[in-house]
């Protein structure tokens, strides 16, 4: 069973945990980390018996202020694919807004990647029933697949109702494939278990008996990942709420042995080799 490996490239002062203290004015003001933590990530998606090709989710703030990260990455084999451009959530955007903010991502990571971009995964997951018109403007501006709508509860995003396997979404302009962060349903309530701070919160050994449910079950599962969930030794953010600094910093030293194990446990590939499933994509 193939899976689908992303990352979510963005630095540890970007986070929207974060955003009521560091506003994106002053993102230039801090030490980045994300080139360098990106780096260890690739690194370990070459480590496996056999390479793994991963999509990689990329800030257009980032790709812009570090022009060689992207032929870096394709250059390893990798897909690229849409974060948006300052990590602003989706549901605090008006349509247009939001165009412009796709629109402007997506020629930036073309021009440096000299790949189509198909994917989009909007910052902290935030599309939700409160943005009904995201999916449309996503067709509208040349994506075909998104990777935004978690179907869980969650105080940033979430959408417990939505659907968990990869579905296709119609809209006014055309059709778009969804492929949700994984869940597994326990007690009527569906938990996350695709990644993020949800993969440095349970035991490994969680983690992965409930991903192996989801494929004995004859689906894949897309995981995500973040580079500076590998960085244990980011500065840390004066003045965060406690809440923020929990979920921020939990685990941090064993996010990368966990990584080691998750990709040599389960076979990976990139999200757009997993929803169109006919191999290379570009």
């Amino acid at each position: 069973m193939q899976n689908a490996f992303s990352v979510d490239v963005e630095d540890y002062f970007q986070v929207s945990a974060f955003a009521g203290i560091i506003p994106p004015e002053d993102w230039v003001s801090w030490t980045p980390h994300v080139v360098s933590n990106t780096r260890r990530i690739l690194e370990l998606l070459a480590s496996p018996p056999q390479p793994v090709r991963a999509t990689f989710f990329m800030l257009g703030w980032v790709a812009r202020r570090f022009p060689d990260l992207v032929p870096e990455i394709v250059g390893q084999g990798h897909e690229i694919a849409s974060h948006g451009y300052g990590h602003q959530l989706v549901y605090t955007m008006t349509e247009e807004e939001f165009r412009e903010d796709v629109r402007k991502t997506r020629k930036i990571l073309q021009e440096q990647s000299g790949q189509p971009i198909l994917g989009y995964r909007a910052p902290s997951f935030s599309m939700t029933h409160r943005t009904p018109w995201a999916h449309r403007i996503l067709v509208e501006e040349g994506y075909v697949y998104d990777s935004s709508v978690f179907p869980i509860y969650h105080d940033l995003h979430g959408n417990p109702d939505a659907p968990r396997e990869i579905h296709t979404i119609q809209t006014e302009a055309g059709q778009i494939t969804e492929f949700p962060p994984a869940v597994i349903t326990r007690f009527g309530k569906n938990i996350p278990v695709g990644g993020g701070g949800y993969f440095r919160f349970f035991p490994y050994w969680v983690t992965a008996r409930w991903l192996k449910e989801i494929n004995r079950q004859g689906k894949p599962f897309v995981f995500y990942i973040h580079p500076w969930e590998i960085d244990p030794d980011q500065p840390r953010i004066p003045g965060a709420p406690l809440k923020s600094r929990f979920r921020h910093y939990l685990n941090l030293k064993r996010t990368a042995g966990r990584l080691q194990r998750l990709l040599r446990d389960f076979a990976f590939t990139t999200v757009g080799d997993v929803v169109f499933g006919c191999g290379k994509i570009f």
